[in-house]
């Protein structure tokens, strides 16, 4: 899915204006698919992540495109806002700070068949993959943004095994993995 300069200045500007409605209402922005172009319409998995200067704020989406585009962008915000359980619900004091908010609109995620850890670290692709990792009640994913902040295939999934709650160097056959792409863009507000 390719998103044209305006399709994303309209998603941003939904992005946006949901926080304000949690900031003003205490819930997310209810909007309704058919007031948008019919290219925010189809589903799609979507994560808006929220920066301010000290870095991430908050990040929260969906892996699986469930819902129109634009109903996805416009309750991750609220949620990267208001629901992400590392951070407390975003202040006016914050919002009025300004934070940067980014999307990322994820291609569906395509399972990868793989022997061992080194099989994995092979089929990686730095700067390009987001990889999920599950196994039965453990289960993470890092964004392909991530890669900007752990280049190194082994490190950037010793962390992602780390955040799913399993040992760095830990491996076996029950593991899952998944990679997929996405495209990302954002402002600074």
């Amino acid at each position: 899915m390719t998103i044209s300069d305006p399709d994303r200045r309209l998603l941003l500007e939904v992005a946006r204006r949901s926080i304000r409605h949690g900031l003003d209402q205490g819930r997310p922005l209810s909007v309704d698919p058919n007031d948008f172009p019919d290219t925010l319409r189809p589903a799609a998995a979507t994560f808006v992540t929220l920066e301010d200067r000290a870095g991430l704020r908050g990040c929260i989406g969906r892996l699986e495109a469930t819902r129109p585009l634009v109903e996805d962008v416009a309750d991750n915000a609220y949620s990267a806002a208001f629901r992400d359980p590392r951070f407390p619900p975003l202040r006016e004091d914050e919002w009025a700070g300004g934070l940067d908010v980014h999307i990322s609109v994820l291609t569906s995620p395509e399972p990868l068949s793989v022997a061992n850890e080194e099989d994995l670290l092979a089929l990686l692709r730095a700067g390009k993959d987001g990889l999920i990792l599950e196994e039965g009640r453990h289960h993470a994913t890092f964004l392909p943004s991530v890669w900007e902040s752990l280049p190194r295939p082994a490190e950037f999934l010793a962390h992602l095994k780390l955040k799913a709650g399993l040992p760095p160097g830990y491996w076996s056959p029950e593991l899952r993995f998944f990679r997929y792409g996405s495209e990302n863009f954002g402002d600074s507000g």
